[in-house]
């Protein structure tokens, strides 16, 4: 039973309050002055304060900085007959719990004492009751997507449920974690059927090669200010936690789009900056095409190939091109802002996310940090709320740029390994792999014999490119246990699900 305290100079005049509360469940303790109450705290353990503003001797305020210092887990809902905006912000300024005006009513008492003590129970119970209606109608539309804008429609109802349930602390989670399953698994085969006339056809929904041409070179042309901001690996749940905290500085238009395969770095984050598929880069400016298993860096030819789009679309845009790695990066960017404030065009990479989760591969501390969807997007949310990206994004929106943010490509938490052999060539990616010889099973995989056909370079004229589905990763037979062991649980791209490949395309206009 939860112990209520209450304090008010008139308390005699509320036993039809009290005797309300007691009827609920509530054991109520009465006194009627501060002192009195601060000595009945430090005598007895109670889960909520009703503290009156105006008694004599110490005053309410003067009793709630003290009940602050000593109980400040305490929750205190402040009740009082004046409306002074001054007496409200001291007593908000003092985190209380509520602030009500008399004269009040039992109902709302007990209104602001569910909220105070109950509001989890409250929640979590609605939102698993909401979740269970929704739950048949959802799985209809799982069955039944057969389009990019459906899926985008089921990915999205997936996402908010899975952070109302994750906020909730609803026992229906892994009931949502066998839906996703199901999503995915019914997704990956819709791609098996579409994919080769998304990049062969005019008919295909928005994708990676075309975000420059359609989200930034019209707002060029307008004569706006634009920077588009690529976060390597960013999910459509990571976009929804750090969304309100841009909100702050800037209106939101949030949209999605289809990235290309594989969902990897190299080759969905060149179609982006090149505004072409892979095999086009390669063939048209092979200077700026990395092979899988040449040494040069995959990525370090983006700033050459945002210059060779604007060439092809007879674009004379001044930019500015920035990867960001680390916090000191962030501060020189910010630094070096105020030289480059007038470019029409700022192209920036961060980085944090990616090496976030190669580290959660690489480090145990991090797996135990991130040890799941709710936990790594805990982090994220954490990471971006105290660091400079957070600024950079505050002094963009100050300086009037329209913000662009999106992504190349999402993760997925992989758990299941399926067995390939390959040889010393083949590329170490768990999602997809590119070789001549490649050993595997074909129904558990995505398979492209003709590489070219799909917009991808062939190493070799045999080569074949497989992608991983659902949350499958590639392993080998070789020390196969220790393999399996190391990656399980890890997050991953490059292959087919919906994390990978619906990701966030973002457009932020600074508020005046």
């Amino acid at each position: 039973m939860d112990r209520i305290l209450w304090a008010d100079d008139e308390i005699d005049l509320l036993k039809p309050h009290i005797l309300f509360l007691k009827a609920r469940g509530y054991e109520v303790d009465t006194v009627s002055n501060g002192r009195d109450a601060i000595d009945a705290l430090d005598a007895n353990p109670y889960s909520l304060v009703l503290l009156d503003e105006n008694m004599p001797g110490i005053s309410g305020l003067e009793t709630l900085d003290i009940i602050n210092q000593r109980h400040p887990e305490l929750p205190v809902v402040m009740i009082t007959k004046s409306e002074e905006e001054n007496i409200m912000d001291q007593a908000i300024g003092n985190r209380i719990a509520d602030y009500l005006i008399k004269p009040v009513n039992p109902n709302q008492i007990l209104l602001s004492i569910k909220k105070n003590l109950h509001s989890r129970e409250i929640v979590t119970e609605q939102t698993s009751s909401d979740y269970q209606q929704e739950f048949s109608g959802l799985s209809r539309q799982i069955n039944m997507a057969d389009s990019v804008g459906e899926w985008m429609d089921v990915y999205r109802r997936l996402v908010n449920w899975e952070l109302k349930l994750s906020d909730s602390g609803s026992s229906m989670s892994e009931m949502l974690l066998m839906q996703k399953r199901d999503a995915n698994a019914n997704f990956c085969k819709f791609v098996r059927r579409n994919y080769e006339s998304w990049v062969t056809t005019d008919d295909h929904p928005l994708m990676s090669p075309q975000l420059f041409k359609t989200h930034v070179f019209p707002l060029l042309s307008e004569g706006e200010k634009v920077c588009f901001f690529l976060i390597d690996n960013f999910r459509l749940d990571q976009w929804k936690v750090i969304q309100p905290m841009l909100a702050e500085f800037f209106n939101v238009q949030e949209d999605l789009y289809v990235t290309i395969l594989p969902t990897s770095t190299q080759y969905a984050r060149n179609s982006i900056f090149a505004g072409l598929m892979p095999l086009q880069i390669a063939t048209m400016y092979p200077q700026c095409w990395v092979e899988e298993d040449e040494d040069e860096g995959l990525n370090v030819h983006e700033e050459e190939l945002v210059q060779t789009q604007l060439d092809r679309f007879r674009r004379k845009d001044k930019f500015a091109y920035t990867k960001i790695n680390d916090t000191p990066g962030c501060d020189k960017f910010l630094a070096r802002l105020s030289n480059t404030r007038d470019l029409p065009l700022q192209v920036i990479v961060l980085n944090f996310i990616d090496m976030l989760s190669h580290a959660r591969t690489e480090s145990k501390m991090i797996r135990e940090l991130a040890a799941n969807d709710a936990a790594y997007r805990s982090i994220t949310e954490s990471w971006f709320r105290h660091s400079s990206v957070l600024d950079i994004f505050r002094r963009l929106a100050e300086l009037g740029y329209k913000v662009v943010l999106t992504t190349d490509h999402g993760t997925i938490r992989v758990d299941n390994p399926i067995k390939v052999v390959g040889d010393k060539n083949t590329n170490t990616n768990l999602r997809y792999k590119v070789g001549k010889s490649l050993n595997y099973n074909p129904r558990q995989v995505y398979e492209m014999h003709n590489p070219k056909t799909f917009g991808l370079p062939s190493p070799n004229l045999s080569s074949t490119y497989i992608f991983a589905t659902n949350e499958d990763f590639f392993s080998y037979p070789n020390n196969y246990n220790y393999y399996v062991q190391y990656y399980d649980g890890t997050f991953q791209h490059g292959g087919i699900s919906l994390e990978e490949m619906i990701v966030p395309l973002v457009k932020l206009t600074p508020k005046k």
